[in-house]
């Protein structure tokens, strides 16, 4: 009866069908009383699953009131489950036999792909079995049927610039499963500055500080210096918290943007400058401008989150977004009590649209931004600010014969100048500073 409801089908059936139901021909051997895998099996297996997902994204789209296609799609749900607890259960038989430093052979593939393997016009492979399997279909646990988002299985993804990091990206989803992971986020960053954002997910545990200490408690962390025991110090060039602010350190502390971002004792943004030599506002001078309406925002800055100090006595959020450029930012943010958010600059900001009531970026956009990328940012960042929202661009720096340029994409908002000043950059006399309080406009 079996056998005649599949022929019965066979006109509906897509023409990838048949590559997929092949068996594979690969061999497993014994060696030292123990089942060995070959190397191209895993590979083969998240294929399987990648052609699984595609024939049911094609049914998907296809005549809904067809019951033999509905019926069909069941079925491939079915062997969809199926694959996937069958990868689950070959990570859970090896995943912990390789030893710390090894790759297990179910995680890595360096054999070279049969001609059937690789796609046409394809010039990158990724090896790592398992981010294979992060990125294969995953049907929900009830076949065929939908969840609370309204689909019937989710497609993990990757950054599409990824593929041009395969080695890399490869090396980063290398680890045993529900283990620790590699101290290995500095790899993880430069995958992210290159553009391989987002990155996939990973099946271990982080590593934490080996003498980890609670925080100080948030009546005192904003402006104390936080323990060194916190920070991972592994990847940074200072190795505590003292050489972060030292003067004997100067050009040896592996981070130059701003220098004095890790001395908590400074403060910023409060004393108002001369306006002939400075091109930075106070905060007061910006919080009157809308008074009692600033709650929630951003900064996107090379930051350890002062700003965000100095806005949070003021009743304001603010979640700071910079990167660890060379020195452990985004720990001593979340030290300090402050909200670190973990970005990079080619990424889509995490808000819906219409939500903030400030954006706030210094020692970020400057004149080595390209007009085009700049464009991009502006123009997300004009899609997360709440209508009458302020822009506070903040001490933007760029050539002099260059200016009208920036200029030109920031007057292309069409937002209202409350707070607008240019000055020369003292240092630097053929650079100039450009700070301006832009409010965004309603629209229909």
């Amino acid at each position: 009866m079996q056998k005649q409801n599949v022929s019965k089908s066979q006109k509906w059936l897509p023409a990838a069908l048949p590559t997929i139901l092949r068996t594979t021909t690969s061999t497993v051997s014994i060696y030292q009383g123990r089942l060995v895998l070959p190397h191209s099996l895993p590979n083969q297996i998240s294929s399987l699953q990648s052609q699984v997902g595609i024939l049911l994204e094609q049914l998907h789209v296809a005549n809904p009131e067809s019951k033999a296609l509905t019926k069909f799609a069941d079925q491939l749900l079915h062997i969809a489950i199926s694959l996937d607890k069958f990868v689950e259960a070959l990570s859970g038989l090896y995943g912990s036999t390789p030893s710390t430093n090894e790759i297990s052979i179910l995680d890595e593939d360096f054999s070279e792909p049969e001609d059937s393997e690789i796609e046409e016009g394809s010039t990158h492979r990724f090896n790592s079995g398992e981010l294979h399997n992060y990125t294969a279909l995953k049907p929900n646990r009830l076949t065929g049927k939908k969840n609370f988002l309204g689909v019937e299985a989710i497609s993990p993804s990757v950054g599409p610039a990824c593929a041009n990091m395969a080695p890399n990206v490869d090396r980063f989803m290398s680890y045993k499963i529900y283990e620790t992971c590699p101290d290995d986020w500095d790899i993880s960053q430069k995958l992210i500055v290159d553009g391989c954002d987002p990155l996939p997910r990973r099946r271990c545990f982080s590593k934490t500080p080996p003498r980890y200490s609670n925080p100080l408690p948030i009546s005192s962390s904003l402006w104390s210096q936080p323990s060194d025991t916190n920070i991972l110090w592994s990847h940074y060039k200072c190795k505590d918290y003292a050489c972060l602010v030292s003067n004997e350190t100067l050009g040896k502390r592996g981070f130059f943007k701003c220098s004095n971002c890790f001395d908590l004792s400074k403060r910023g943004w409060e004393i108002r400058m001369n306006e002939s030599i400075s091109a930075e506002f106070t905060i007061e001078e910006v919080l009157r401008l809308k008074s009692g309406e600033m709650r929630i925002g951003l900064d996107f800055s090379p930051s350890t989150g002062t700003f965000a100090a100095l806005m949070r006595e003021r009743n304001v959020t603010i979640a700071s977004a910079t990167l660890n450029l060379g020195a452990p930012f985004n720990e001593v943010i979340a030290l300090r009590g402050l909200l670190p958010l973990y970005l990079s600059i080619g990424s889509r900001l995490p808000f819906f649209d219409n939500t903030l009531d400030i954006i706030h970026s210094t020692l970020f956009l400057d004149g080595w931004i390209g007009v085009e990328l700049l464009q991009f940012v502006l123009f997300d960042w004009d899609r997360v600010l709440r209508p009458k929202g302020l822009l506070w661009v903040d001490c933007f720096f760029c050539k002099r014969d260059g200016l009208e340029i920036y200029l030109n994409e920031f007057s292309r908002l069409d937002y209202k100048k409350l707070l607008w000043r240019v000055v020369p950059k003292t240092d630097k006399m053929e650079d100039e500073y450009f700070s301006a309080v832009l409010e965004k406009p309603l629209r229909s």
